[in-house]
């Protein structure tokens, strides 16, 4: 039997207007309630798959707690310490038990979680015994990043990923690392090659949606985040993968929205998209 478990790793805050870069504040406001410095509160939503044969794969390990202690105010990570390590021990695991890491594409608020807390010293890569799966495309963006998102990368991270002997890169194919059922949907509208990982279940498949759709207001069609390469490449991507879902009964699985983790694809009675019967998070979903 297949199960998913949400995890939560560190949460962080950001400006209300980048993450809804062409909503005006009166609109997104209704949807997550800026603080006094205009900016909105985001979970790092990671996901956990144990699969019938013993394997754990966990899909992104979320911002972590590796930026120093001025990196960390900048970007606006609430918590201390590690929190997705916390919550894998929470779930009976701990990040030596897993055996792949599937990462959408390499932005530091999807992958920091791969390193230790900050001490001071040297980045520390964790997940000794698991692979690392990526895109191409996503591996060769962080290597020769663009001036416009250079900022978004963890150099030390790509040097340690690189080193490890671990790294999977897959062009949208199912690797050998990885059940056979799994799926990839690749997208290139928020960064280049991002992989978005679905997992078939009993009830219908479940889409992590990553950026792409990073919680339950991005379902709706028109909305993009000003840190979107290629919005309008993005919306249309958005709309043939929620036609899909919505003819295939899916769900979407959400990183960054603060209050819901999963959602099935609904459309209303003029054609919008929304989220609908959404969870706050998943205890062992099964298959």
């Amino acid at each position: 039997m297949r199960t998913l478990t949400s995890l939560l790793g560190n949460s962080q805050k950001l400006d209300g207007g980048a993450m809804f870069g062409n909503a005006p504040r009166a609109l997104w406001s209704q949807w997550l309630s800026p603080d006094e410095e205009h900016r909105v509160p985001l979970a790092c939503r990671c996901l956990l798959a144990r699969e019938e044969d013993g394997r754990r794969i966990l899909l992104e390990a979320g911002i972590g707690a590796f930026f120093a202690p001025e990196l960390k105010n900048r970007y606006g990570v609430v918590e201390e310490g590690h929190v997705l390590l916390d919550n894998l021990a929470a779930a009976g695991c701990s990040h030596e038990d897993i055996d792949v890491v599937i990462l959408s594409h390499l932005h530091f608020d999807h992958v920091g979680g791969l390193l230790a807390a900050w001490d001071g010293g040297p980045a520390r890569l964790l997940f000794p015994n698991a692979k690392f799966v990526v895109s191409r495309t996503a591996w060769q963006r962080a290597c020769e990043p663009h001036a416009r998102d250079r900022a978004s990368f963890i150099p030390e991270l790509i040097s340690l990923l690189e080193n490890s002997g671990r790294l999977v890169l897959t062009d949208g194919e199912t690797p050998d690392c990885l059940p056979a059922d799994y799926r990839f949907h690749l997208s290139d509208g928020h960064t280049p090659g991002m992989l978005l990982t679905e997992i078939p279940l009993s009830e219908g498949p479940v889409v992590y949606a990553a950026d792409l759709i990073p919680g339950a207001p991005w379902v709706h069609v028109p909305i993009t985040m000003g840190y979107d390469r290629f919005p309008e490449r993005l919306i249309e991507e958005k709309r043939t993968l929620l036609e899909d879902l919505l003819a295939r009964r899916g769900r979407l699985y959400f990183t960054h929205d603060p209050e819901q983790a999963l959602a099935w694809v609904a459309r209303d009675a003029k054609g919008r998209f929304h989220a609908a019967s959404s969870l706050a998070r998943l205890t062992a979903l099964a298959s």
